[in-house]
């Protein structure tokens, strides 16, 4: 089992950038693939983007491709999420997702462990 607390979060203005991180818990954190997810107010949980247990593969969503990237320390057991021009549509709470997988996966239903998720918003 693993367990997940993001970081990171806050209040940035459009065009801004923010770096979240995920800690996770335990000594087999290299052997879990790992998303970011984003749920916005009234809005059903999309992916954003995912990385391979090793960080030599990686996934985006189309809406954060080219603005965000997403990698990982296995040493540090702690993933991130860069994000650079950020715009008032990517405010929304922020997840990390821990996957028994050596896939990079995207859905939402692929993956075992959750975050408590860490608020994002970016004024206009």
């Amino acid at each position: 089992q693993v367990q997940l607390v993001e970081s990171g979060g806050g209040l940035v203005q459009a065009g801004g950038s923010l770096r979240l991180s995920c800690a996770a818990s335990g000594r087999t954190f290299s052997m879990y693939a790992m998303g970011w997810f984003r749920q916005a107010p009234g809005k059903e949980r999309e992916f954003v983007a995912a990385i391979s247990r090793s960080g030599g593969n990686t996934y985006y969503a189309d809406s954060v491709k080219g603005r965000f990237t997403i990698s990982r320390d296995n040493v540090k057991n702690t993933m991130y999420l860069q994000m650079n021009s950020l715009k008032p549509e990517d405010t929304a709470v922020y997840y990390c997702a821990a996957a028994r997988s050596f896939m990079v996966l995207k859905g939402l239903d692929d993956y075992d462990y959750w975050g408590q998720g860490t608020q994002v918003t970016v004024s206009s």
